[in-house]
């Protein structure tokens, strides 16, 4: 087949024109580019960012590095610089108190002559490191509603350094500096934040951004977990801000595996089951969800999938408490059970809340989207250089090792503009990378064949004939569905070791199931079982692409199918193993890679969005 199908020259895009699977008319132009991006960068406007001591991590240093700039780091003060630019980004900070501790700390007089700006100024003095971390722990103390050392009030805090238009020079500020990052067809920039809720020590946050511009942007401040921390109160935002003002947006939860069971619920904040206008708002505006991120791996968890020899990967089981707690998974945390849970839901309430597309992102707290194994930047200040990550990060429990360099969004659309970015996540044509730039494409239909993989241009085959990741098929009568798939590697990275699907299905009892098919394997291995191999030097970190294939293509069909049960399909692409970053920390250390924690190696790995099966 021409790879070029899969990553055509920027040019030509404008030349190919998507066929409808429903007339065979011509539409628009098809979304033949994957562009590369990061939805979840915080800087210090974020006060966790600046109170772990990382006050330079502004957005326009976070912005230029996306684009592939050298920057000062903010965390290491030397020059960093991704290995290769991204394509769009997403400043993200919390909207909660957002940039009222840098005014504090420069001497805005709105904040710094505040009741609650003075006490907390008493508190960081000279802006030390212990300081700060003392500013960071009163301010956690108010908003768990423990007793105060410095004798502010949780309503003060709010009233004084959030409440009324108090961010709103932040929020302008933000906006004038995305507006100036922001070049159409070059590099897009989004503009955005977190709300950041955590119910009962589960965190629910979720990224929000829209496509419009700074001129709508002002008409509104972001909505916070100070304002509401229950989804369904900002989904009403969301609507009736979109209603005013002709924002669109997207809410993108938050990794779901500290969630405490919370983000793919049974019932409501308020402890009721789900209902349709709960399933129909949710699945409006959250149309996808990371999977992956510097705080772990959200696909599953070898407890809930044990027949899945692959399901460990990057486990991040620290909730957001001092205590070091690790509680057990549940089906309400990991995308692989919400997936399932949707399909139950969806018979019930006829929409189904958890139909969502997958990306990855990285949620650095560094203003770095610097996520390569060999080149990265941490979650923050705490585990930012080999040195420090032996030690606890203020993440819950977690010491820097336990992070993941991971992830990426890849979106497949037209062009690199915001409108165009925008509408592949609302159709959900995205997946996730843990890193690694793998090309991926996946369509489902009922007419593909083998002859498909041969074809010049496999991206109109593909819609031509059925639909993308993040699309649905309805089910014809005496037809089984067929899955068009290609994958190839990063061109800088490594080799690929297998290409699979996984299925999840609803069965007429009611109850769930999950398999996962290897598809593909590199080698010409025809059992899955049967390792790829590990070329990976423990004493230099080094490995070699002699194993592994550097791309595959295939038609699947499912050897299981049943037309009765709905059912989503996605891919899953793993590499050969590599080196983890915890390796390359223990050769330069000079210790054994025991003390880390984690295994020498990993591999890499890329989720395509689903695709949805309904009878």
């Amino acid at each position: 087949m021409n790879w070029m199908s899969l990553r055509p020259a920027a040019a030509a895009l404008t030349m190919l024109v998507a066929l409808s699977p429903a007339t065979g008319q011509a539409t628009d132009p098809l979304p033949t580019q994957v562009y590369w991006g990061d939805t979840h960068l915080h800087t210090s406007n974020s006060f966790d960012v600046y109170l772990f001591n990382t006050p330079t991590s502004t957005p326009d240093t976070a912005l230029r590095f996306a684009r592939g700039l050298p920057v000062v780091s903010p965390t290491t003060q030397v020059r960093w610089q991704l290995n290769t630019p991204l394509d769009f980004a997403v400043v993200a900070d919390h909207a909660e108190l957002v940039g009222s501790i840098v005014r504090l700390f420069e001497g805005d007089p709105a904040i710094a002559n505040t009741n609650a700006g003075k006490a907390l100024a008493r508190v960081g003095g000279q802006r030390t490191e212990e300081e700060l971390q003392a500013v960071y722990d009163e301010i956690v103390r108010l908003g768990s509603g423990l007793p105060s050392e410095s004798g502010l009030t949780a309503p003060e805090l709010v009233a004084d350094m959030h409440a009324g238009d108090k961010r709103r020079p932040t929020w302008e500020a933000n906006i004038d500096t995305v507006e100036r990052h922001d070049t159409p067809g070059e590099f897009t920039a989004f503009i955005g934040w977190e709300w950041s809720a955590q119910p009962k020590v589960g965190n629910l946050h979720r990224v929000v951004f829209t496509p419009q511009g700074g001129d709508v942007a002002r008409q509104f401040l972001p909505y916070s977990s100070l304002e509401s921390g229950d989804p369904q109160d900002l989904w009403a935002w969301l609507e009736e801000t979109s209603a005013r003002t002709g924002a669109d947006f997207v809410a993108i939860p938050h990794n779901g595996n500290i969630s405490m069971g919370q983000m793919f619920p049974l019932v409501d904040q308020s402890g009721d089951p789900l209902d349709a206008e709960y399933a129909r708002a949710r699945e409006k505006w959250e149309r996808v969800i990371e999977i992956t991120q510097i705080k772990g791996d959200s696909e599953t968890h070898p407890l809930l999938s044990p027949t899945d020899e692959f399901a460990d990967f990057e486990t991040f089981p620290f909730v957001l408490t001092p205590d070091g707690r690790t509680p057990d998974p549940t089906e309400g945390d990991y995308v692989r059970a919400g997936l399932k849970r949707g399909l139950a839901w969806e018979e019930q309430l006829g929409t189904n809340p958890f139909k969502v597309g997958v990306i990855g992102s990285t949620d650095s707290h560094t203003g770095m989207s610097a996520v390569e194994e060999d080149n990265f930047a941490g979650k923050g200040q705490h585990d930012s250089r080999p040195g420090l990550r032996p030690h606890l990060t203020g993440i819950g429990g977690s010491r820097g090792w336990d992070m993941g360099a991971a992830g990426y969004a890849g979106v497949w659309a037209t062009e690199n503009t915001r409108q165009a970015i925008f509408d592949a996540f609302m159709r959900r044509e995205v997946y996730a990378t843990t890193g690694p730039r793998i090309t991926l494409r996946f369509f489902g239909g009922f007419e593909f064949d083998a002859t498909d993989t041969q074809a010049q241009d496999l991206a109109a085959v593909g819609y031509a004939k059925g639909v993308p990741m993040g699309g649905d098929l309805k089910g014809e009568k005496s037809k089984t569905p067929t899955f068009l798939l290609a994958a190839m590697k990063d061109p800088n990275g490594a080799n690929l070791d297998r290409l699979q699907i996984v299925k999840g299905w609803l069965k007429a009892d009611g109850s769930t199931a999950e398999t996962v098919y290897d598809v593909v394997l590199s080698g010409g291995r025809d059992d899955g079982a049967e390792l790829v191999g590990n070329t990976v030097d423990l004493e230099t970190g080094e490995y070699t692409n002699t194993i592994g294939a550097t791309g595959f293509t295939t038609v699947w069909t499912d050897p299981d199918f049943d037309p009765a049960q709905r059912a989503f399909y996605y891919a899953r692409v793993l590499e050969i193993p590599t080196p983890r970053y915890s390796l390359l920390d223990a050769i330069a250390l000079g210790i054994d890679i025991e003390e880390t924690g984690h295994p020498p190696t990993i591999q890499e790995r890329v989720y395509s969005s689903p695709i949805w099966y309904t009878p």
